[in-house]
């Protein structure tokens, strides 16, 4: 069966992220004797099970205002992320998301304050409940796609941990608990195989332990699905592809016309997607001749016009798009701390929701790997908290993305799983 799935994977995503949170631990702490909660992922149903999946949606509603905090959450760190980058990007904001909320939810005073503002989400109790109906809206396990999400806290076994924490952890993140030996390198590979696991094996990340590190929060997400129309590799053909530098390479292009398909003109750039089989889809966006990815992506505001606005149509559109493939590295404390979560970082941090004792984020990393060719998509995400249908086609156009280009990931409500640039098909630029 799972060579049979690898067959048909088309674009693969692999996303680590970390933030090291790291604590000084005063003497004569005890270790908690509480027995750790077992978790169950969500039930899943078949592709074609329609009546399940609607009972799953009813019985979990998320409110419009929460998705919009998550993609105004997603806008305003791509943002960040993209203004200092030159060569090929890809970066999970729901990944992010989720261990930033987890974490929220342990935090107090102005350490709360700071990310649940950025979170846009009023107190850590609406937080807990949306991203736990979100969790299980989102979640998805057939013999088509996948998105899977997982959270494990990983404790030093000799703090007293909070137990309503642990708790809610697992009851609204779906987070399996680890006491853990922090002096021995060998529960960094224990932590790094449990990655491995929930990923397919499409990231294999080396998870350095730091010297004072009492716990990591890790979130993984894994996504794959197949193109509604997947495209024919009898029509993929070599063509050049045009870098920011002016630079000429040679890349495979896949090829195809679809006679209606939803198309968008906006202030800069063209925007349409591609369907994927359980109702997500792949968006590309062009920046127009002379616009470069960053300019499109350098705020906020024009994040979110290049996903949301433009005069949309229905045309014919021929799509003319490279396969690619490129690694991503990210170091996202400086983010975080520009975006607004500064006390977060600081050695009076307030986690009093997690733990007694002093606690502080000490990094937060990133590791993302993406591909895409003829037959479908496969993403996946890692974050590690170390506490050390058609209408009638209008006119004809064309996504040829010979250039460098957006892209972007979306769940069937709306959810942005990853977002990134393709400067160069064939690796960093």
């Amino acid at each position: 069966m799972e060579k049979t799935w690898r067959k048909w994977t088309v674009l693969a995503v692999c996303l680590a992220f970390v933030i090291a949170l790291v604590a000084f631990i005063p003497h004569g702490s005890s270790p908690s004797d509480e027995a750790l909660p077992n978790v169950a992922f969500p039930k899943a149903y078949a592709f074609d099970d329609v009546s399940s999946k609607s009972t799953v949606i009813e019985g979990n509603p998320v409110d419009e205002t929460f998705l919009s905090a998550l993609n105004g959450f997603s806008y305003k760190t791509a943002a960040q992320i993209f203004a200092g980058s030159s060569s090929n990007g890809n970066y999970s904001p729901l990944s992010l998301y989720y261990a930033l909320a987890l974490a929220a939810t342990g935090a107090g005073g102005k350490t709360a304050d700071e990310i649940l503002a950025l979170l846009d989400v009023s107190d850590p109790s609406t937080l807990s409940m949306q991203s736990g109906n979100l969790y299980r809206q989102l979640y998805t396990d057939n013999q088509i796609g996948k998105l899977k999400i997982a959270n494990s806290l990983w404790m030093d076994k000799d703090i007293h941990w909070k137990k309503d924490f642990i708790q809610n952890a697992a009851e609204n993140f779906y987070a399996s608990s680890f006491s853990m030996d922090f002096s021995d390198k060998k529960t960094g590979e224990v932590m790094a195989k449990w990655v491995v696991d929930h990923l397919n094996g499409t990231l294999k990340p080396e998870l350095k332990l730091e010297p004072d590190q009492i716990l990591s929060l890790i979130n993984t997400v894994y996504f794959c699905d197949e193109w509604t129309d997947r495209f024919d590799k009898d029509k993929t053909e070599k063509d050049n592809f045009k870098t920011s530098d002016g630079t000429t390479i040679i890349s495979d292009f896949m090829n195809g016309r679809y006679a209606s398909s939803g198309f968008t003109k906006g202030e800069g750039f063209r925007r349409s997607s591609l369907g994927l089989k359980n109702a997500g889809r792949m968006v590309f966006i062009l920046p127009d001749e002379g616009i470069s990815p960053r300019e499109l992506l350098s705020t906020p505001e024009k994040v979110k016009a290049v996903f949301e606005s433009g005069k949309e149509s229905y045309s014919a559109v021929l799509w003319k798009i490279p396969k690619f493939s490129f690694d991503t590295n990210l170091s996202l404390a400086d983010t975080l701390k520009k975006v607004g979560v500064t006390s977060a970082f600081e050695h009076d941090a307030d986690f009093s929701g997690i733990t007694d004792h002093m606690a502080f984020i000490s990094d937060v990393h990133q590791e993302t790997h993406i591909g895409i060719d003829e037959n479908g998509v496969e993403a996946s995400a890692f974050t590690e908290l170390v506490y050390a249908g058609s209408g009638f086609p209008v006119g004809k156009a064309d996504m040829i993305l010979n250039r460098p280009f957006i892209y972007g990931i979306l769940a069937p409500n709306g959810t942005l799983l990853f977002i990134g640039i393709c400067e160069s098909p064939t690796g960093n630029s």
